[in-house]
């Protein structure tokens, strides 16, 4: 099984799973959250924010390789493959709330 699927199964414990690992650090634990958790738009922002910067590094990386300034090849794919697997989480989220929203809408009450 390849690693990126596990992270769409991963994203209903977000907070937990991945700061300890430090993947993302700008969460907070639940023993720091405290009583108040972060609202789902904060996180949705800060997400698009990674996928946003993890873009910029990828973007900085290649243009290194072709300017010859000392980036290495596998550095370059390792930043881009980053990048475009983040956009493709970010995408299958969007994906599923506007899914979840349409099943709203169409709703009889």
């Amino acid at each position: 099984m390849q690693p990126g699927i596990h992270l769409i199964g991963a994203l209903a414990s977000l907070p937990s799973n991945l700061t300890g690992v430090g993947i993302l650090p700008g969460l907070p634990s639940k023993a720091a959250s405290g009583a108040a958790a972060a609202p789902f738009s904060d996180l949705l922002t800060d997400a698009a924010g990674q996928v946003n910067q993890l873009e910029g590094q990828a973007h900085a990386a290649v243009a290194g390789l072709m300017t010859g300034s000392g980036m290495d090849v596998h550095q370059a794919m390792i930043a881009t493959q980053k990048a475009s697997m983040a956009f493709e989480l970010a995408l299958a989220v969007r994906n599923k709330a506007v899914q979840a929203y349409q099943q709203v809408i169409g709703m009889q009450f």
